[in-house]
């Protein structure tokens, strides 16, 4: 029988395993544990340098618990010797500005928010910014002559040396996204789903295929939503913050998206759909990509060229269906105001319209996937200064754009950079006000909470506190048992960081903070007379930190992570809305020789699209929030993801006018620009009411119907001008009919969004 230890600790992997996901935290901790200890006892013992040995620990603790790169070995080994040379400088700048309280104050400050706010520039720079103030905070903190400066990098530089060898060789991170292989099973699930749909358009009659269609939608379904789970669960989301990543993280909404559109573009398994081989081919092309996309998020360092070529094939199957499209418009007009003739007019066209649309959103998905790729193969100074892959012409056009895009009231980031270095600036006066001892613990309690939003700011000073008070409790305790057995602290300093590392994911907020402040209890009295006073103090100071933590928080950010959703979802719907209304306007100046057309709206696209990076940075945060939520996943979800549709209408619409020929000079169809421009009109005003309604302004517009009238009105406009002087239907008949039912697709997202956006809704 085996003994209850022995089984007790055989469940310890398993427990891991359900509490740790791919076992990220404890890597982490398995690192640390071992470099920390063996660190500090080496500068304390061996080189007996106290400050060497407290800024080798607190080094080691930063580089390899706080932070952990993504990407290949080489790249992730540059990044932590760029973070090497930033804690070299940042320490001096903190000894320097420690000599005079209102230069630590002001440097604090200045140096916090460029630290917070450069991670929206930078994704290695937002994956160190803990461990970058931790760097400034330390010497600040702890004002010394500047002739222990010297003493102070070498401790730096041993942690640095000894942290790029420990992720190299102890337990090497897997450079693997964890929603890659979701998603290339979407694309090869979607691209199953347009094969077997164009063979069921090739043959109407064949049982097997249509049995074929139906399971491979099945199946696709299923992918997208075991995608959505991946990416829900996904743990240590919000440091997923490099180019690829958050290209992945679009590429959820994007593929969410793209099964709406094939789920609703096959053809019925009732009836007998419509022989159409232009849209067969463009669905094959579309296919092709997806597989070739797939290829490309298995293995992102590989050749792009395959996806690339299918990506042209693919753009010349919509541009040949586009052209060929004239042919299927009956040239004989139904009667008017008859509502089944019109919708039999309109619909024959249905089949290539939804072709163009899962082509375009094809099109989108793989140049993101393209864009990842490029980004995964970037050199390490471009990815630490955040350029965009192919870039190189205009090297800082886009970090100033991302910053720019944050630079506003309504950013999450904005306001994180300020409450943080407000906090942090707070602490530094109130620690020097006092004149409590140690006063970097202030700046450590004010840390430790600031990371969370404002809405558990609260939340987590109190759990700060509690689990301080219980760490307190219990290194009191051990070291009253300990009494004068110093020695027996030397053991219990790695089990102390290997716990620390692994509780605040596995167990709690507090836990953590409990088993941080045991770390920390041992530390400080490794070679000392054990002290349990010292208890007192370190809760004294981080309940000031904490305390600052609460007051910065509320003041900058007073509703929480899912009110700062509501707010970017009403930017990012306003931006949207109005970028669609632009593209039709743009489109019907396109239509006739009259009114001069418009400009192509390039700016308010770019407006969206940094309405949407802003979105995407406060949904993240949303996700990363600890405790109940106030609106469903789902629902929220779904909200972020009408966002992806409604910038692809506009998009599409765009493009789809931007390929045109040129204008017809001598037909002006001006009561075909009325209509789209009335029903765009009506879409979009639904969507800014839409944005009022998740402001909290208003309650939800039911959403719209389906309007008969105009759709009679449409085809009775183009009644005159509908064929060209061969006799065929025109193409801008075809584009026009086209752009109305983009506006169609946005419409028939209302529904959902409704019902999401409405409290109690199920989203």
């Amino acid at each position: 029988m085996q003994a209850p230890g022995l089984h007790l600790l055989g469940r310890v992997p398993v427990w891991l395993r359900a509490h740790d996901p791919e076992l990220a935290a404890t890597r982490r901790a398995g690192r640390t544990a071992l470099v920390m200890p063996a660190l500090f006892a080496l500068c304390s013992q061996v080189f007996h340098a106290p400050a060497m040995a407290t800024f080798a620990a607190f080094g080691t603790f930063s580089m390899l618990l706080l932070v952990e790169f993504t990407g290949p070995m080489v790249q992730r080994l540059r990044a932590h010797l760029g973070l090497a040379v930033a804690w070299l400088v940042l320490i001096c700048l903190g000894s320097l500005a420690a000599r005079a309280t209102w230069s630590a104050i002001t440097v604090t400050v200045l140096i916090g928010f460029v630290v917070l706010f450069s991670g929206v520039v930078s994704s290695v720079l937002a994956g160190a910014s803990t461990a970058l103030l931790l760097a400034f905070v330390l010497p600040v903190t702890t004002p010394a002559p500047l002739s222990e400066l010297p003493e102070r990098l070498a401790g730096a530089g041993l942690a640095s040396a000894a942290s790029v060898l420990a992720i190299s060789l102890l337990w090497p991170r897997p450079a693997a996204d964890p929603l890659s292989a979701p998603a290339a099973r979407v694309c090869r699930a979607a691209a199953a789903q347009l094969r077997t749909d164009a063979s069921r358009l090739a043959d109407t009659s064949d049982r097997e295929v249509v049995r074929a269609c139906k399971e491979s939608a099945d199946e696709a379904a299923a992918a997208a939503t075991d995608l959505r789970s991946a990416f829900d669960s996904t743990p240590y989301r919000p440091t997923g913050l490099s180019t690829s990543s958050r290209a992945l993280v679009r590429l959820v909404d994007e593929l969410t998206w793209l099964s709406t559109i094939v789920s609703d573009s096959a053809p019925s398994p009732d009836g007998r759909p419509v022989c159409d081989p232009a849209a067969g081919t463009v669905r094959l092309a579309a296919a092709a990509v997806l597989e070739r996309t797939a290829g490309l998020l298995d293995a992102p360092h590989g050749s792009p060229e395959a996806l690339r070529t299918a990506m042209e094939e693919l753009r010349a199957a919509m541009e040949s269906m586009e052209r060929g499209a004239t042919d299927l418009l009956p040239v004989q007009l139904p009667r008017p105001h008859t509502d089944p003739e019109v919708r039999a007019f309109l619909e024959a066209l249905d089949l290539s319209f939804r072709a163009q649309e899962l082509g375009f959103a094809t099109l989108q998905i793989a140049g993101n996937v393209d864009l990842a790729s490029a980004a995964e193969r970037r050199s390490w100074p471009e990815r630490l200064l955040g350029l965009e892959p192919g870039g190189a012409a205009q090297p800082l056009a886009s970090a100033r754009e991302r910053a720019v895009a944050h630079l506003r009231p309504q950013s999450v980031w904005l306001h994180n950079s300020l409450r943080g270095a407000t906090g942090l600036g707070i602490a530094v006066t109130l620690a020097t006000v006092t004149g409590v001892q140690h006063s970097f613990w202030i700046l450590l309690g004010t840390l430790s909470v600031l990371r969370s939003n404002a809405l558990n700011t609260g939340q987590n000073a109190l759990r700060a506190l509690g689990g301080t008070l219980v760490g307190s409790v219990i290194g009191a305790g051990l070291l009253h048992l300990i009494g004068a057995h110093g020695t027996a602290l030397w053991f219990l300093l790695p089990v102390a960081v290997l716990i620390a590392g692994i509780a605040p994911a596995a167990v709690s907020f507090a836990a953590g903070q409990a088993a941080f402040t045991i770390t920390l209890v041992i530390l400080f009295n490794i070679d000392r007379h054990p002290d349990w006073h010292i208890v007192l103090l370190r809760i004294q100071d981080i309940a000031l930190g904490c305390g600052v933590s609460v007051l910065v928080g509320l003041f900058f950010w007073p509703r929480g992570a899912a009110a700062a959703v509501h707010r970017a979802l009403a930017e990012a719907y306003t931006d949207s809305a109005r970028y669609l209304a632009g593209a039709v306007e743009y489109a019907v100046g396109r239509c006739g020789a009259h009114p001069s057309p418009a400009d192509p709206p390039l700016g308010e696209g770019i407006e969206a699209a940094a309405a949407a990076r802003r979105l995407d940075d406060a949904f993240r945060s949303f996700l990363a929030e600890r405790g109940a939520k106030p609106m469903s996943l789902a629902g929220m979800t779904t909200l972020v993801t009408g966002i992806v549709g409604l910038r692809l209408a506009a998009d599409a619409v765009l493009g789809l006018w931007q390929r045109a020929g040129e204008r017809h000079e001598g037909t002006d169809r001006a009561e075909a620009r009325l209509v789209l421009l009335g029903a765009a009109g009506n879409v979009t005003g639904w969507y800014q009411d839409l944005a009022v309604s998740l402001a909290g302004h208003s309650p939800v517009r039911d959403p719209l119907p389906r309007n008969p009238t105009a759709e009679a009105s449409l085809v009775d406009s183009l009644r005159r001008d509908l064929r060209e002087t061969d006799g065929r239907a025109s193409d801008t008949a075809v584009r026009i009919i086209w752009t109305d039912d983009h506006l169609n697709a946005a419409r028939r997202l209302q529904p959902s969004l409704a019902s999401a956006a409405r409290p109690g809704g199920p989203g």
